[in-house]
């Protein structure tokens, strides 16, 4: 088969390798939709910390596919996989905190990913999509996931003037779903003014691409960069609760006025990855039509033109862009 595959820092090509085979427990499944991020340019660049990924690699963390065969689910189902598999036994998973299993182990990063025509997944970590929720909303509920497990760990409250700092995918995604929360006002601060139209149809109140000196119950920083956190610290109000989702590299430091912290009475949350309860409620979010995520994809590309989609999301194209997405089949 056709995978996307990484061998070495800026080493990809799309190549023939063998097709994976089911076993007892597992489904054969044919990626649909695969999401590409600025998590897989590190992967490319070789700038993820090598404790996470193993190489060679096909790459592929976000997506959704259809049921190839499986031995509880039918041909042609549409599902969605989690990517995180647990190992079940740890004091994490025992408590939910699936997240930080202490056996790290992923599709996409030390697993083979979904940027390829099949892939082989426990039957557990498969989720059935309804027909009404579309392939591109569905390749969403990765990232998705990962907001929501943050929001969840906030624990908003219904009225909160909410700041989103980062007009990317995860930013657009932050701005969506805390509205299930009722805040009385999202606010998105931006870059990139061509994103205006992308932060209206995630239900942004004021999308800034100026500093502002407005303060905020709840700031969600979901930019990565050590200026973006910055700012989140300083966009806060006294007692608010400020959560830090993006990774700004392994070298990124910010130095911090700990007095200002502590003055400001801040809570502070900083949120990896996703819990198996997270990407579940998701997928019911999705499933009973309260969560539609498809608007964020902006660009699609055959999986023989992977090279169009990382120039792409690397440099754009001068257009509004969200997610990303290759279509193996």
């Amino acid at each position: 088969m056709k995978a996307l595959v990484v061998t070495g820092p800026g080493a990809i090509s799309l190549t023939e390798v063998p097709a994976p085979t089911r076993t007892t427990g597992s489904a054969l499944v044919a990626p649909r939709a695969v999401g590409v991020c600025g998590t897989d340019l590190e992967i490319i660049d070789g700038r993820i910390d090598p404790d996470y990924v193993r190489l060679p690699l096909i790459l592929g963390h976000e997506w959704a596919g259809v049921v190839v065969e499986a031995d509880d689910l039918d041909e042609g189902e549409r599902v969605v996989v989690e990517g995180i598999v647990p190992c079940g036994l740890c004091a994490a998973c025992g408590a939910g905190d699936t997240n930080v299993c202490e056996v790290y182990d992923e599709f996409g990063f030390v697993r083979d990913g979904a940027a390829a025509e099949l892939i082989v997944v426990p039957t557990s970590l498969v989720h059935r999509l309804n027909p009404s929720v579309s392939d591109e909303s569905a390749a969403l509920i990765e990232p998705a996931a990962v907001v929501l497990r943050a929001l969840m760990r906030a624990a908003p409250t219904p009225g909160q003037r909410v700041l989103v700092i980062g007009d990317g995918s995860v930013g657009l995604i932050a701005a969506a779903l805390i509205r299930l929360w009722s805040p009385a006002s999202v606010t998105l601060a931006g870059l990139r003014a061509e994103q205006a139209g992308l932060t209206e149809a995630a239900g942004v109140d004021h999308f800034l691409t100026a500093p502002s000196e407005e303060t905020y119950d709840l700031v969600i920083e979901a930019a990565g960069a050590p200026a973006a956190v910055n700012t989140a610290l300083s966009s806060a109000k006294r007692g608010a609760t400020v959560v830090l989702l993006g990774l700004a590299g392994a070298d990124a430091t910010l130095p911090v006025a700990f007095d200002e912290l502590v003055n400001a009475d801040l809570t502070v949350i900083a949120s990896f990855s996703y819990t198996r309860t997270a990407w579940r409620r998701v997928v019911d979010l999705m499933n009973s039509g309260r969560l539609d995520l498809g608007f964020l994809v902006t660009h699609q590309f055959p999986l023989e033109q992977w090279k169009q989609a990382i120039d792409v999301l690397r440099n754009g194209d001068g257009s509004p862009r969200g997610k990303v997405l290759l279509r193996p089949s």
